[in-house]
């Protein structure tokens, strides 16, 4: 086994007003094993990343990789978040070296400049490893912080998010990508994602997560496809059609279900009291517009 959760909850805010977020997770996900974790916005999918990640500490229940409590982030927990986190004022190559350097203190420069040259190779960024980042689209971006991910050299890859910004194609390509990456690295891989197709195409498990508050996961559906998987016959293989017809519906009646019990308990939504600034000019004081004289 990997890691687990077992009986996680953590919720935030003071006593008095507290929200819970998410209650009762249970989850073990074994070694070079894709799960992807699926649920609609809000539901508290990225509180549970950062779970994984040991960037929040539970409030009941343990968080374990091979046995052991996390409990701090490490290089060994590799988070790659939605945004791409990269410095601005570096690089490529050295967005990556400067997260390389801080878990291989010891390589040497050529050392460390090899290794950043295969990661950078492998998600396919050679032609633009002096660019930084303004200079790179949004796909070469998110390539760019996959890299300085793998780079660590992590036992468990946390993916939150990571290809919801970015347009069908380059998607689709990253997609590929990733899974070529994880059969070649075999490291564990936990996903988040609100895209059944692409929790089917990537994952051995799916597990959903209902909505919150206190949102919990439910019995993961298994992947039962062979890889690799070609994505423009999977429309077609009846195990694929099967599942994003159960996993959507199952869903949508959680959807429906949350729905009907905040109407059954009268719960509403209150929009706070906030009016528009007024920028009308204040009396006797010239606008933006007009110039302003000056004193002879």
């Amino acid at each position: 086994m990997s890691i687990e959760l077992d009986n996680v909850s953590i919720g935030f805010g003071p006593p008095s007003d507290r929200y819970e977020v998410l209650k009762d997770i249970n989850l073990s996900v074994k070694k070079n094993e894709f799960v992807s974790i699926i649920g609609f916005s809000g539901s508290g999918k990225s509180t549970l990343m950062n779970l994984f990640a040991g960037l929040h500490t539970p409030d009941k229940g343990t968080v374990k990789l091979n046995g052991e409590v996390i409990t701090e982030p490490g290089p060994h927990l590799g988070m790659m978040f939605q945004n791409y986190s990269l410095l601005p004022w570096l690089t490529t190559f050295e967005n990556i070296a400067l997260a390389a350097a801080q878990v291989f203190p010891n390589y040497s420069k050529k050392e460390l400049a090899d290794h950043v040259e295969h990661y950078i190779e492998m998600v396919k960024l050679t032609p633009a490893r002096d660019r930084k980042p303004h200079e790179l689209s949004g796909g070469m971006r998110q390539r760019a912080s996959l890299a300085r991910t793998l780079s660590l050299k992590p036992e468990v890859l946390i993916l939150d998010e990571p290809l919801s910004a970015l347009d069908a194609l380059t998607r689709g390509s990253l997609q590929e990508d990733i899974l070529n990456i994880w059969e070649a690295e075999k490291c564990t891989v936990v996903m988040v994602t609100n895209d059944v197709d692409e929790a089917v195409l990537m994952s051995d498990r799916i597990a959903p997560l209902t909505m919150g508050p206190e949102a919990t996961l439910t019995e993961p559906f298994k992947v039962d496809m062979e890889r690799p998987r070609d994505r423009h016959a999977l429309n077609d293989h009846p195990e694929y059609q099967r599942l994003k017809t159960e996993i959507t519906a199952y869903l949508m009646r959680l959807n429906k279900e949350a729905k009907e019990l905040a109407a059954a308990s009268g719960s509403q939504y209150t929009m706070p009291s906030v009016m528009p600034k007024n920028f009308t000019p204040i009396s006797g004081r010239p606008s933006l517009n007009n110039k302003v004289s000056q004193p002879s």
